[in-house]
């Protein structure tokens, strides 16, 4: 049987040229392909700015023509936002909101990375079949714990406080994979130095792993921080005292309290999503970092 051999690159340039794909037809492909992801790019843009544009016409509208179905405004006014910041309590909501965020944000930075060092870079039994029980967490609707997590609130006296928001909020099995892949990917080398200088593995969690987890810690921080704003349900059921809405279970409200009185009802939702966009605006690097640096391997 005759040996194989290996084409040379100029053999495989040759061979191409003779099948008829040219340098200008591979360019050429190229240039198309990226034309196309451009173009879904900028429709999916479109699909995300045409409504928040549309809420921003016509929040700028007085009442009497919000009924009009056109982009044009014949009397610009900010008359609904002065109205929104006079006759509702949105800046409390913004002071709630940023509140149980923020407590279930650092919670679950916290719970996440502690969970996801154990799995990742310590050596128990069963330790596969603990990673694989807490990825089967995200198949679980958090609607079905709502009963569970009312009655273990309100057994504990906690119901209507920031921490009845926050503290279900906290376990989050998506954070505890994106430090578990993140951590999986850091060198062994510098847990072994450490090691053979005295820490321990607390120590080594704290002074060697986060640090060099920065991106991983500031992308669960950012997606949670967004995800506890926006939510209204778990809010909604376990609030009661007005003081203590957040942005969503407050504007809930503005809608029966304004009726059909559409620029104040927009008014309020353009208001309640700008600190969501400034936060996007602000750390949309460290949340790309975050999202590529789970798939590193050391």
């Amino acid at each position: 049987m005759a040996n194989p051999t290996i084409a040379a690159p100029g053999d495989l340039a040759t061979e191409t040229a003779g099948a008829g794909v040219t340098q200008a037809k591979i360019d050429f492909r190229h240039k198309l392909f990226n034309r196309i992801c451009f173009g879904v790019l900028i429709a999916f843009a479109l699909l995300w700015l045409v409504p928040l544009a549309w809420a921003v016409d016509t929040a700028l509208k007085p009442n009497a023509e919000t009924t009009r179905t056109t982009w044009l405004i014949d009397n610009p006014t900010f008359a609904a936002f002065q109205r929104v910041l006079d006759d509702t309590a949105i800046l409390n909501w913004f002071g709630a909101s940023l509140i149980t965020a923020t407590l279930t944000a650092f919670g679950t930075v916290v719970t996440a990375s502690l969970a996801a060092f154990a799995v990742s870079r310590l050596r128990f039994r069963f330790r596969n079949v603990v990673f694989w029980a807490i990825l089967a967490g995200i198949m679980i609707p958090s609607q079905v714990l709502i009963v569970p997590q009312f009655r273990e609130m309100d057994a504990l006296g906690l119901l209507n406080t920031y921490w009845a928001v926050s503290l279900p909020q906290i376990p989050t099995a998506v954070a505890i994979f994106i430090f578990k892949q993140f951590f999986d990917g850091l060198p062994r080398d510098l847990e072994e130095a450490a090691r053979i200088d005295g820490a321990g593995w607390f120590r080594i969690y704290r002074q060697v792993v986060m640090p060099l987890a920065r991106p991983a810690v500031a992308a669960v921080a950012i997606f949670t921080f967004v995800t506890s704003w926006n939510d209204l349900l778990w809010p909604l059921l376990v609030l009661t005292n007005p003081d203590l809405m957040t942005v969503p279970v407050g504007l809930a409200t503005v809608q029966g309290a304004f009726g059909i009185r559409y620029a104040d009802t927009m008014a309020s939702a353009v208001l309640g999503a700008i600190p969501l966009v400034a936060v996007f605006l602000l750390f949309q690097r460290n949340i790309v970092e975050g999202i590529a640096g789970t798939g590193l391997k050391g």
